[in-house]
């Protein structure tokens, strides 16, 4: 029976666990590694899963999902490194720590695949990219695509790209709550009622999303249909360029990238 163990049970390493029964993984094939006791005894109350210590988790999986701050992920590898062995899979949702990295801290013939999650994977809407290691088959790209994509989409790039999906989908959702945030404010200082403004923002974003994914138009075709000649839509659009709105989103993408490479340069 394949076992697949989640070592780091923040946030994010739940999200994936109640993702993975969600999908019908059945629960005596998943294990949680945690050393908070508090926290181990919540998980196995809330999802009937079997909580035990990392090094125990490594022994015993198959495929390991490595859920933890970059700056953990050299004590955890230097943790649980003598139960791994050739043929075991490490899938480390760890921002900007490079497959070498983790390729060097491991015994020879560990497969590692790196992914770059991000936090809509809570409402089961995340954009997963994946990269493979050099002792990566076929089979555990796949396994590694098959847990990720139980919170959402996923990609396969290489991992040369990981820098710039930092930057778009990794950090992407804080750009777009900034401008939601933004355009709610703006609301306000028309004379709505912060309720009222927050409501019809949201909704707004949610029904642009879905016109996106669902249509399949060009994000120019459908922004040109709302935009009537001389209209109140053209004057918004006009300020928005004034202010130079795209130059400022490749500056922040850029810094983001930038920002990501001296992340992974420091591991």
């Amino acid at each position: 029976m394949s076992q697949t163990a989640i070592i780091g049970a923040g946030v994010m390493g739940e999200t994936l666990l109640s993702g993975l029964v969600r999908a019908g993984r059945r629960v005596d094939q998943l294990l949680v590694g945690e050393k908070r006791a508090d926290r181990a005894h919540e998980l196995e109350e809330r999802y009937g899963v079997a909580v035990v210590g990392n090094l125990e988790a490594a022994g015993k999986a198959d495929t390991i999902a490595l859920v933890v701050k970059p700056q953990d992920m050299g004590d955890v590898l230097a943790e649980i490194a003598p139960a791994l062995r050739p043929g075991q899979l490490l899938v480390s949702l760890a921002a900007g720590i490079t497959t070498a990295f983790i390729e060097s801290h491991v015994p020879e013939g560990v497969a590692v695949v790196r992914v770059m999650p991000n936090t809509p994977a809570l409402v089961d809407e995340g954009m997963a990219a994946i990269s493979p290691g050099s002792h990566c088959s076929e089979d555990h790209l796949a396994e590694a695509e098959a847990l990720m994509a139980s919170v959402g989409k996923v990609l396969r790039i290489p991992e040369r790209q990981q820098d710039a999906v930092t930057a778009i989908s990794g950090s992407g959702p804080a750009y777009i709550f900034f401008v939601v945030e933004s355009m709610i404010e703006a609301g306000v200082h028309l004379g709505l009622p912060r309720s009222t403004s927050t409501e019809l923002v949201i909704q707004t974003l949610v029904g642009s999303a879905k016109m996106l994914r669902e249509t399949g138009t060009h994000p120019t075709v459908l922004r040109e249909q709302v935009t009537s000649p001389a209209g109140t839509t053209a004057s918004a659009l006009r300020e928005l360029e004034i202010h130079r709105v795209r130059a400022a989103f490749l500056a922040a993408m850029e810094a983001a990238r930038d920002r990501s490479r001296e992340l992974a340069e420091g591991s």
